[in-house]
């Protein structure tokens, strides 16, 4: 497929920065749904079963989410696929990979499409009860076609087991690979079932899990050069912050890490998305967290995808959001908007768009 320059089509000399979407999924076409279907009913039996998107398919899906993200000012979308439609604990080992891998695969191709307005984050096959490095022949293939970051579930088993939480050594072996080859890792909950948490909740409790475990653990005194976001601005972390400050105050339990560390020391270890659509719930990340940590994210088109009758925009559109709080300054936003995700993604090399200075 012959890539394209589609430049963000409301550029003007008076923009000050880019704006970088750091979360966002794949506006999927339907017939790589259809060819799921087939390859899931099979489970691997016939082997890889080609997966048969056609360039128009891909292309069609591109230009809608390239309308969508004109339409709110946002240059730049790192597309992962949609988290809870990869079926992690729905299928065998060879369906899983293949799966997952023709996700990443349209991806690819809508990145070569678009390169200056799309880069790929990309699944990972993760199995319930299996090593997670089942799937590093994928990361490493995703690397080499230029993929910026991963998506990681922390909870492969989608609600049907006890996984393993963030802070166990199970996950080390991909902290080492995420080290070595300089990738974050999008933190994000993923198919919810048999009562753990709901779909309708999105993940809450998952990314609230993540980011405690953590902060409680030695994973950052084990593996200092780790970039992992949370998903969702950390679930409910901003919001509970002070009974962690307290709670965590006395602890003396944690081995090789130093005890004095803060617990916002600790959290702000971490990088997190600004997809919680609200003003009261944006300026809380900021002042608790901190901007310095937060990337721009929308997940935009998805869940977020409503009007708000507050505004009578879609409640996902959220660049005039921050830009309409009065406690970040004009660097602070752009850090948020653009300088955070360009310190955050080393592999990422986007085009700085026409008009943008």
């Amino acid at each position: 497929m012959t890539g394209q320059i589609y430049l963000p089509q409301e550029a003007t000399s008076e923009d000050r920065a880019i704006v970088i979407d750091a979360h966002a999924h794949l506006v999927t076409p339907d017939s790589l749904y259809a060819n799921g279907m087939v390859s899931l009913a099979a489970q691997g039996g016939h082997g890889r079963i080609p997966v048969k998107v056609s360039d128009d398919d891909v292309q069609l899906c591109a230009r809608r989410n390239l309308a969508a993200m004109d339409a709110v000012r946002t240059d730049v979308q790192l597309l992962s696929p949609r988290p809870f439609t990869l079926l992690h604990s729905r299928g065998t080992r060879p369906f899983v990979e293949a799966w997952v891998a023709a996700n990443n695969d349209v991806i690819e191709r809508t990145v070569r499409f678009a390169p200056a307005r799309f880069a790929g984050v990309a699944a990972l096959p993760q199995l319930p009860g299996q090593p997670v490095s089942v799937g590093f022949d994928e990361l490493e293939r995703c690397v080499a076609l230029g993929f910026v970051g991963v998506l990681v579930n922390p909870d492969p088993s989608e609600g049907t087991g006890s996984p393993p939480r963030l802070d166990d050594e199970y996950w080390y072996p991909l902290y080492e690979k995420l080290v070595e080859y300089d990738l974050p890792a999008l933190i994000h909950g993923a198919g919810c079932y048999n009562g753990r948490e709901y779909y309708y909740e999105h993940f809450a409790s998952e990314e609230t899990l993540a980011v405690t475990a953590l902060a409680r653990s030695t994973v950052f005194a084990d593996f200092p050069k780790l970039k992992l976001i949370i998903a969702h601005a950390g679930g409910s972390v901003p919001f509970q912050i002070g009974r962690w400050r307290a709670q965590f105050s006395g602890l003396k339990e944690l081995g090789k890490a130093d005890e004095a560390e803060s617990f916002d020391a600790r959290i702000r270890r971490l990088w997190y998305d600004t997809c919680v659509y609200t003003p009261s719930a944006l300026e809380l990340l900021f002042t608790e967290i901190g901007w310095d940590r937060c990337v721009f994210g929308t997940e935009k088109p998805g869940s977020g995808s409503a009007v708000d009758p507050k505004t009578g925009r879609d409640y996902d559109d959220i660049r005039p959001v921050i830009e309409e709080l009065a406690c970040l300054d004009a660097a602070q936003r752009t850090a948020i908007f653009e300088g955070n995700a360009r310190t955050l993604f080393s592999r990422l090399a986007v085009p700085v768009p026409v008009g943008a200075t």
